[in-house]
């Protein structure tokens, strides 16, 4: 009996249904992914379908208007979005224009120092990038052996989603090439991680030199269902 429990314990792969739960309106959701590269569509899919709206969301970029999280944008769902550029999708600059969505732009190598930051606990990052400059509005400026720094806060979310290309079912993730981008940072800062992985594998086969997001970061697993281009276009 104790056995089978820890085995259940160990195992963190669930069907889509049982993750919906941690969807919810006015949540602050972390992805992974760069251009659409690494966002997870399965997850993105069941935000979508459940209805969730006031999202604020972290993330590199905004995808383009029907790839990725690029969908969560077009569909007016994201309320507030933390990230580095939104270049590829219109329908956010047009959104943040209109003043219908506020968006906090972060340089991409601060945005990425800011989500480790929170992952591994850091009361923040320092970085003289911004000093003198719009850029630093409101930020708190710190001085180190005489020279000025701006304090970066760490971010985190209520819930991290991941897309991998390989886990076990203790959570122990590998990525594909590329799509490894943000999705290693965000793994670690959710208060929920939730992957979406490509392929499953019993838990020890992976090779451990292969593993690039140990399981202890991670809550659930979902099968990926992959990306259903005709749904995207119809929404």
């Amino acid at each position: 009996m104790e056995q089978h429990q820890r085995q259940r314990r160990m195992d963190k792969v669930v069907p889509i249904e049982h993750v919906l739960p941690y969807f919810f309106h006015g949540m602050t959701v972390m992805v992974g992914g760069f251009g659409g590269v690494g966002n997870p569509p399965t997850l993105i899919r069941a935000i979508l379908d459940k209805g969730v709206r006031e999202i604020t969301m972290i993330s590199n970029d905004t995808a383009f208007p029907y790839i990725g999280i690029g969908l969560l944008v077009t569909e007016r769902r994201v309320k507030k979005l933390i990230t580095s550029h939104i270049g590829s999708n219109p329908n956010a600059g047009a959104q943040m224009t209109a003043g219908e969505l506020e968006v906090e732009f972060c340089p991409q190598g601060i945005l990425a120092e800011r989500i480790r930051a929170g992952g591994v606990g850091l009361g923040g990052i320092l970085s003289d990038i911004g000093l003198g400059t719009i850029a630093e509005q409101g930020k708190q400026k710190v001085n180190v052996n005489g020279k000025e720094f701006l304090l970066e806060t760490p971010l985190t979310a209520d819930v991290a989603l991941v897309h991998a290309k390989r886990a076990d079912r203790f959570g122990n993730l590998i990525y594909d090439s590329s799509a490894r981008n943000f999705n290693p940072l965000v793994a670690m800062a959710g208060t929920v991680t939730i992957v979406e992985a490509d392929e499953i594998v019993e838990t020890g086969e992976l090779d451990p030199e292969e593993v690039v997001t140990p399981g202890v970061f991670v809550d659930m697993i979902v099968p990926s269902e992959g990306v259903n281009w005709r749904w995207a276009w119809e929404k």
